[in-house]
């Protein structure tokens, strides 16, 4: 296929340059080279979707906004399901709100997930995939496929863990960290899906049942698909969750959803600022200290002797 076969060369050619880059001051031949190569690749592929995410940010809002419009629909087109569903895409349109764009960050980076597979399927088969092709990059596969981290090959999945052992790597090793990067993948995978339904939803919300439902679904589907992800693969998607948790942390915080506990607090802390008044908080604003201030009374000037009352006459 053109696209993926596009794909494993941009993704092999990017975690190329990174470890040219990082063998400057580390050492070319150990795993960790090339892991910190894959969170290179995860970084430049997630500053890439941040336009998706900021759409992702537009279209959730939308759908907030049109909500009690939405459930107006539901309520009132009940008995037929294909007028409903009429009247919610003439909503759509109106409004100019897409429902999928939610989805688009996690669905265009499933690709380049199957390219980077393929590239560590293509190191552990010692059979050349992306650049690693290219006369000049074809040394690094075997570099690559040598390399490990604790005794674990990049390339190693928990259950296939048995086959390292015929390139001289420990079977055991290979299950445990498996294990931990698998509990590590689906955890932050549960983890961001809860913190945007919990700080980031409004009460009543209709889509919240069906967040739910993935919020348990994808960490499941993670779980088990994990134990035949690569190493390298674990890496690159606990890496990659873990830049969608800070993002959007940072987004929940501060530039919420109206209607949802994350714009209370916020709404909250922007209160807070305006209730400090020379590093003492009051129960009051800033306005109404002010008002309630005291106007200063410049003192008078007095004579010599008004000010020395207690002084003997001569």
């Amino acid at each position: 296929m053109f696209i993926l076969d596009w794909l494993r060369t941009g993704v092999s050619w990017v975690l190329v340059q990174f470890h040219t880059l990082l063998s400057n001051f580390m050492d070319p031949n150990s795993g960790w080279t090339w892991a910190f190569s894959i969170v290179g690749l995860v970084i430049v592929i997630r500053i890439l979707l941040i336009p998706l995410f900021v759409k992702q940010i537009k279209a959730q809002r939308n759908l907030q906004i049109i909500q009690p419009q939405m459930k107006e629909i539901q309520k009132k087109y009940a008995g037929d399901k294909e007028r409903q569903s009429k009247e919610m895409m003439k909503l759509y349109k109106e409004t100019g709100t897409n429902p999928l764009a939610s989805c688009l960050p996690i669905l265009l980076q499933a690709p380049i997930f199957f390219a980077l597979f393929s590239v560590l399927q293509g190191i552990a088969m010692l059979q050349p995939e992306g650049v690693f092709n290219w006369e000049k990059y074809e040394p690094l596969m075997y570099n690559a496929h040598d390399a490990s981290i604790w005794g674990v090959p990049l390339y190693g999945t928990f259950l296939n863990a048995s086959e390292v052992a015929v390139d001289g790597f420990s079977p055991t090793a290979t299950k445990i960290l498996a294990s931990i990067l698998i509990v590590l993948m689906s955890g932050t995978t549960f983890l961001t899906q809860r913190q945007l339904i919990v700080k980031n939803t409004a009460p009543g919300n209709p889509m919240v049942r069906q967040q739910k439902i993935l919020l348990y679904v994808f960490p499941i589907v993670f779980a088990v698909g994990g134990i035949n992800f690569p190493i390298g693969v674990l890496i690159y998607w606990f890496t990659t969750n873990l830049w969608t948790m800070g993002q959007q942390f940072w987004v929940i915080r501060n530039n919420p959803q109206p209607g949802t506990p994350a714009f209370e607090a916020l709404e909250s802390r922007k209160n807070a600022k305006l209730i400090r008044k020379g590093g003492v908080i009051t129960d009051v604003e800033v306005t109404d200290i002010v008002s309630v201030t005291p106007e200063r009374v410049q003192p008078k000037r007095t004579s010599k002797s008004k000010r020395s009352p207690n002084k003997k006459k001569s």
